[in-house]
């Protein structure tokens, strides 16, 4: 069994949602990867990674709606020294998780039709994103 790991860098636009599939499927094909397991890992705890569809925006758009009401910024937080979305976001990486695994077949991730693998960026300003991809199976 062969390994292949590097990281890859996101830039975030602040509170969105960014599918970062296509980049990715490109690292899988520089690194030769045939068959095996991917695991994407997000190196934050104010950010975070999802599988989530890739058809309609208006699904992400209610995913954030859904996670502010769910951890909202005007909520009486003991942590604030890192601003009033700091907290929130922790929050909400709890509940999205910090990484993803997808099996890998014919060089090609095995997300079904309408998946897209996303950063989620619970933070108001934009950032750099540091995501760890992971190939354990077979490089050719």
């Amino acid at each position: 069994m062969d390994q292949h790991i590097e990281t890859l860098s996101v830039a975030t636009r602040g509170r969105s949602m960014t599918d970062i599939s296509a980049a990715i499927a490109e690292r899988l094909t520089s690194a030769g990867a045939l068959e095996g397991l991917l695991t994407v890992f997000i190196r934050h705890t104010s950010a975070s990674l999802t599988i989530q569809e890739n058809a309609d925006p208006d699904v992400q758009h209610d995913l954030l709606n859904a996670l502010d009401r769910l951890a909202p910024a005007d909520a009486p937080y003991v942590h604030t020294m890192e601003g009033p979305d700091d907290m929130p976001a922790h929050i909400k990486t709890v509940l999205t998780g910090t990484s993803v695994a997808v099996p890998v077949s014919g060089g090609r991730m095995m997300l079904g039709t309408w998946q897209g693998i996303y950063v989620v960026e619970h933070r108001a300003r934009p950032h750099s994103r540091e995501i760890v991809l992971h190939f354990s199976g077979t490089l050719g």
